[in-house]
């Protein structure tokens, strides 16, 4: 990519201002998504995208992003340096207009920048806004040069502090406590798993995380180095680590198709999954598009031709469908486009058609090298597409009885579920509870008017290690389908939900708060993400938390729902006081449970988010699998958390 570097000089003039940026503090939502935790770290990646698209222009190769202890993040690269002229148009300089102009950068300069990331955002200017202090320095042309910001505004015009050998620029904010109400609080994982997925999109840049909030075991501070040299092909291995792989090797492609930058890599395994992440200029497209698309027909019409030629199909009475040829596949699909229009729900699915065909004719040529320079892993992948397909087949009958079941009237609803009486399913919530004797309490407990109750026996299939027909086949998850009210989507597109029949808006998964419960409420979860993701990304799925501890002295009583918040109540109570740990859900009465965990008034939902969808997939296949070593090491370092996390 790098002969395709327009490296026409980057000067005050390149940069272009859009428009003002009067209403970002008055609208923030429209311009982060929200002002919760999701927001929070969006700042970081919206400063992030400038140093990322110096890089892919060839002049930055390093980036530091550090948590302060004061919860300010600083970072820092080594590019060419904002821009510090006059810019001729708005009479400030260059930096200024970055930083306080809405859209404004060089990104908009076709001269400047041939791709960026950063275009799918709203540029720091609006991180600058949204931050009750911004300090920016840059090192250019053998000086330093700083400006600060409160709220958005410049506190005095840019001036030079001193010279330097070193370039790039250094950008620290505090975002405002008046604008994010509910958290300043950032989670080093988070940004940990988003600057990994950069270091693998982008091979050969090394991305440092320093976090000056907390030591390790060793008295240094938090801290990770992510590089990558393969790219997308570590990237596979990284997300398929807890995955057995059926070939010797990663497919790959890197190269040019019709002007467009096209990356991918893909691998068998021996799941029944598919696992498909796209991404546009860094950005992740869960909403897929014209990529995916491409992707798509080139890998089923290749793996077709290929299947018909050798004779493997001869003896199958029946096609090959689309979704066969996916079945056990991890791939990822990266594409720079210079103008890309995205489109969906979230703005995420990318809508330009001549992508489509780029993709597909790479990964048609990708393909074709690979199977005939590896027959052994060729015949492999065609007959376990043979086996999906047979395994579809049977699949489809288990799917027609649930569907069936779903469309016909109430008297077609699960017999154990008690409905409730409201119509509107905006208003409507199910409780999906643990075993009948937490059901039969939270029957006795909830509010018919809204909540119904669908227990569930035992601990459901664990989807992750099953064949598609087995999961439609399992008695509990058909009573979920038939609850839900949700159709399935056909066999082209079977994991595509109709979410207009929806009976509830809200689901919530409702456990004991021990280690049984927490394996149940993984197993729900883990169907939801495999089989009803729409679910979860429309906001639907909620977890509750019930107490763990009930503390009474003398007429007084409160519950708690830690250990620490347990031993402040009892300090709060004089030192001594009678403690009930609550091991299930049916040791509370309806009244304690309505009171504690149903109640709209009172009680704590939280609401089952997936921020990065590709370690969301690693994680699931981590719990979920056969490979134990890293099950076990992950539950070890997250175990403080098991208690009030499902």
């Amino acid at each position: 990519m790098s002969e395709e570097i327009n490296k026409t000089s980057y000067s005050a003039d390149s940069i272009q201002a859009l428009e003002g940026m009067e209403h970002v503090r008055m609208r923030p939502s429209m311009y982060i998504g929200d002002v919760g935790l999701r927001g929070l770290h969006h700042l970081v990646y919206e400063v992030i995208d400038n140093s990322i698209d110096e890089a892919l222009a060839g002049h930055c190769d390093k980036i530091t992003v550090i948590i302060n202890e004061d919860n300010s993040i600083t970072t820092e690269d080594n590019g060419r340096g904002i821009p510090v002229g006059l810019h001729k148009k708005e009479g400030v300089s260059a930096l200024e207009v970055v930083m306080t102009k809405i859209g404004a950068g060089g990104k908009f300069d076709k001269d400047s920048y041939k791709v960026s990331g950063g275009l799918h955002g709203v540029g720091v200017s609006c991180v600058n806004a949204l931050s009750e202090h911004l300090k920016a320095t840059v090192y250019r042309d053998g000086k330093i040069y700083e400006q600060e910001y409160e709220r958005g505004k410049a506190m005095y015009p840019v001036k030079q502090t001193g010279e330097t050998d070193r370039r790039g620029t250094t950008v620290t904010f505090k975002p405002d406590p008046e604008i994010f109400t509910q958290t300043l609080i950032y989670v080093y994982d988070t940004l940990a798993n988003r600057l990994r997925e950069l270091a693998f999109l982008n091979k050969g840049i090394t991305v440092v995380l320093i976090d000056y909030r907390e030591k390790d075991e060793k008295g240094e501070f938090l801290g990770e180095t992510f590089h990558s040299d393969e790219g997308l092909s570590e990237f596979i291995q990284y997300l398929d680590s807890n995955r057995e792989p059926i070939m010797k090797k990663v497919i790959a492609f890197e190269g040019q198709k019709n002007g467009v930058p096209v990356e991918v890599a893909m691998i068998y395994n021996t799941s029944y999954a598919e696992n498909l992440h796209s991404y546009v200029n860094n950005i992740n497209t869960h909403e897929g598009g014209t990529h995916l698309s491409g992707f798509r027909r080139g890998l089923t019409h290749t793996l077709k031709k290929y299947a018909d030629e050798s004779g493997m199909l001869d003896k199958l009475k029946f096609d090959i469908a689309g979704d066969d040829f996916r079945e056990g596949l991890t791939a990822i699909i990266s594409v720079k486009v210079q103008e890309p229009q995205f489109e969906g729900q979230t703005k995420t699915k990318l809508g330009n058609r001549e992508v489509s065909a780029s993709v597909s004719q790479a990964v048609s040529e990708m393909l074709t090298d690979y199977l005939e320079e590896n027959p052994d892993d060729a015949k492999i992948i065609v007959q376990k597409v043979i086996l999906a397909a047979q395994a579809r087949h049977a699949a489809q009958k288990a799917r027609e009885m649930v569907q069936r079941k779903t469309v016909m009237s109430m008297g077609g609803l699960p017999g154990k579920l008690s409905d409730c009486s409201e119509q509107d399913p905006a208003k409507c919530e199910v409780f999906l509870v643990e075993g009948d004797s937490a059901g039969g309490t939270a029957k006795q407990g909830r509010d018919r008017h809204f909540q119904a109750i669908l227990p569930l026996r035992g601990k459901i299939l664990n989807v992750e290690k099953a064949m598609q027909h087995k999961v439609f086949e399992n008695e509990e998850i058909k009573n979920i389908f038939t609850a839900l009210g949700v159709t399935i989507g056909t066999e082209e597109d079977s994991k595509a939900l109709n979410l207009s029949k929806l009976r509830y808006h809200k689901i919530v998964i409702m456990c004991d708060a021990d280690i049984d419960g927490s394996h149940i409420a993984t197993l729900i979860l883990t169907f939801f993400f495999r089989y009803m993701k729409e679910l979860i990304e429309s906001g639907h799925v909620y977890i509750a938390t019930p107490p763990l501890y009930l503390v009474k002295k003398g007429q007084k009583k409160q519950y708690a729902w830690s250990d620490s918040e347990r031993d402040t109540i009892v300090d709060g109570f004089g030192g001594s006081a009678s403690i009930q740990r609550y091991k299930g859900l049916g040791e509370m009465n309806a009244s304690q449970l309505w009171d504690t965990t149903m109640n709209p008034d009172f009680r704590t939902l939280r609401q089952v988010q997936v921020d990065n969808g590709t370690e969301a997939d690693r994680i699931f296949s981590m719990l979920m699998g056969d490979d134990v070593p890293p099950r076990r090491e992950f539950i070890e370092k997250n175990a403080i958390y098991a208690n009030i996390d499902a």
